[in-house]
């Protein structure tokens, strides 16, 4: 594994969370990619963790929907659907809508201090034109967002798309998406939320949304 920046959650990450990240990034990276066959020895061995928080975060991959357990038969990287993809945008563009407006109204001062480091961060991705930088970003953006929006049904709700809507992005940016114009976007939306502004921070997500559903039909012919 590369060598990765310092995590939002910090030094006391558990060796299970610290397993659920490395291997929701090799997927999502397409290290890991859709099909493969892994298991928990290979995947122990390659990141030097326990079998125990390799296995504890491969069943949340399931939940995710990012690996398929198949009992007594192995463990696959679970295949891409766009038709999914579609149907899953249909439900995140209004979750998405009311975490970041709930965020924009609830957020501590100190989450709005992370929510301004991570407009920096996620221009500092778009002017290097780093993909994996941005894909980390997202993901701190992602949970703080679900964070500070103060609400536990939406933080489970959306814990379940954004790592498939990572890796969909991740495999076809290159040929339908502009990723630095994708961050300056999502840099909108913290930035709104950091501000306190729910209705800004509303249309950024919608403004998002649509550019990310055009880029969802434009890698195929529905």
């Amino acid at each position: 594994m590369p060598k990765r920046p310092a995590r939002a959650d910090g030094p006391a990450q558990s060796l299970t969370d610290r397993a659920y990240a490395d291997l929701e990034e090799m997927i999502v990276t397409l290290r890991l990619a859709p099909g493969a066959a892994v298991s928990e020895a290979e995947l122990s061995e390659k990141l030097g963790i326990g079998r125990t928080p390799i296995r504890e975060a491969l069943q949340r991959l399931a939940r995710e929907r990012l690996v398929v357990i198949l009992p007594r038969r192995g463990i696959l990287v679970s295949e891409i659907n766009v038709k999914s993809q579609l149907r899953l945008l249909e439900v995140r563009r209004e979750l998405e809508r009311l975490v970041a407006r709930s965020a924009a109204k609830r957020a501590t001062e100190q989450e709005r201090e992370q929510f301004r480091e991570i407009v920096r961060s996620f221009e500092r991705s778009a002017k290097a034109n780093d993909d994996v930088a941005f894909m980390r970003t997202d993901r701190a953006f992602n949970e703080l967002c679900s964070q500070a929006s103060h609400n536990e049904f939406a933080l489970g709700a959306m814990s379940l798309m954004h790592s498939l809507s990572r890796r969909f992005w991740y495999i076809h940016y290159k040929q339908a998406a502009d990723m630095p114009m994708t961050a300056k976007l999502h840099a909108d939306i913290a930035r709104a939320i950091a501000d306190g502004d729910a209705t800004a921070a509303a249309k950024a997500t919608d403004k998002l949304l649509d550019v990310i559903e055009k880029f969802t039909r434009d890698t195929t012919d529905i």
